[in-house]
């Protein structure tokens, strides 16, 4: 009996300690390219063994493979979660409308307004991501979005068109922060339209991260 529940014992730690052993993480665009970094990499401090997988797309795509557990936790952008997950706030973000400092809203000073910026071809992230999503709703009552300038699958793409002079774009502030530091992009600020949003990570209802996923969250609750 004693050797059978020592090899129980022994047969629990070794699956404990491969499913350590790494971790699958999905983040929508903005999270996997400006924070998880620097959460990875305070991670591989207190888990050098473990390794670690990174799929990045829309917060959509995001949902979806972890309602497929195909990742062990995810980190998304939109105003909504997803049936079937559990979630929690790890920060507050805001939406960014910048322009080229040759664009005519840069030498505006109050800005634009809602109606104004709705019938505004812009560059836009795709549809599914949580930056379309946040901007979609903000702008529902000024008559919704005009058909898009540009429409791009990353942030760095739109971001590469707004710096070459193609049009206005919105982005989280972000991916936008050193552009906006060294006037390379000039922030246009808008009223009446609420651009705040909330950055969350998600996992399946009812099965709180543990191991790993447990100590990349509390990650994110420390470094931000």
């Amino acid at each position: 009996v004693v050797e059978a529940a020592e090899a129980f014992d022994a047969g629990a730690q070794a699956l404990r300690g491969r499913r350590d052993s790494r971790l699958r993480v999905a983040a929508s665009m903005t999270i996997a390219e400006y924070l998880l970094p620097g959460w990875l990499i305070a991670l591989r401090g207190q888990r050098p063994d473990t390794a670690v997988s990174l799929h990045a797309g829309n917060s959509a795509v995001v949902a979806e493979r972890v309602l497929a557990h195909e990742a062990d936790l995810g980190f998304v952008e939109g105003l909504t979660v997803p049936e079937g997950l559990d979630s929690a706030v790890i920060a507050q973000d805001r939406l960014v409308v910048a322009v080229a400092p040759g664009h005519p809203w840069a030498r505006r000073t109050k800005g634009v307004a809602a109606a104004e910026l709705a019938s505004t071809p812009l560059i836009l992230r795709e549809r599914g991501s949580g930056t379309r999503q946040v901007l979609d709703a903000a702008l529902a009552s000024a008559g919704g979005l005009a058909e898009p300038l540009l429409e791009l699958a990353s942030t760095t793409a739109v971001k590469a068109a707004a710096l070459s002079g193609a049009g206005p774009c919105v982005l989280s502030e972000l991916a936008v922060g050193d552009e906006l530091g060294a006037r390379r992009l000039v922030e246009v600020p808008v009223s009446g339209a609420p651009l705040d949003r909330a950055l969350r990570a998600v996992w399946p209802t009812g099965a709180r991260p543990a191991g790993p996923a447990r100590d990349l969250l509390s990650l994110t609750h420390r470094r931000i």
